[in-house]
């Protein structure tokens, strides 16, 4: 059950929290509690389309199967379309069974964002034009800045 808070943070259930990410970033997943390294953390939901019609969308919110196969996660109750980018993620997809379910790689605090790697085709399509906004690249690009002031 979803519950919202005067101050917009929405909790989906205990282990998560939906809220404001890094500035450029729009809404976050975040943990409501300590997610352990392997464990399972959700499942990427959403309406199974064909890749050749998800190829002709322009929905954020496709996340591919296989060449056959997309699903279309730009459903509010697909948590997992909350989960931003990061090039050091701390969870991962696996397709089993023509499901996206997300693993931890490593333990996440409470209170931290769940992030994924959203490899190369997203990345490329979306995320490169504008500039990666993840915690690693804004702070490789402060240092780079401050180096060359």
């Amino acid at each position: 059950m979803k519950k919202e808070a005067s101050n917009g943070v929405k909790t989906i259930d205990a282990r998560f929290i939906i809220k404001k990410s890094a500035p450029g970033m729009g809404q976050g997943l975040f943990a409501g509690k300590k997610i352990k390294k392997g464990e399972f953390v959700l499942e990427y939901t959403g309406k199974k389309i064909p890749t050749t019609v998800a190829d002709k969308m322009t929905s954020r919110y496709l996340f591919e199967i296989n060449e056959e196969w997309t699903i279309d996660g730009s459903a509010r109750t697909n948590t997992a379309r909350y989960i931003n980018h990061s090039c050091n993620s701390n969870t991962a997809a696996e397709i089993l069974e023509d499901k996206i379910m997300i693993f931890a790689l490593r333990d996440i605090k409470r209170g931290e964002e769940v992030t994924i790697d959203y490899d190369t085709e997203y990345f490329d399509e979306f995320i490169r034009p504008v500039g990666c906004k993840c915690a690693q690249c804004i702070s490789t690009s402060k240092r780079l800045l401050a180096r060359n002031v």
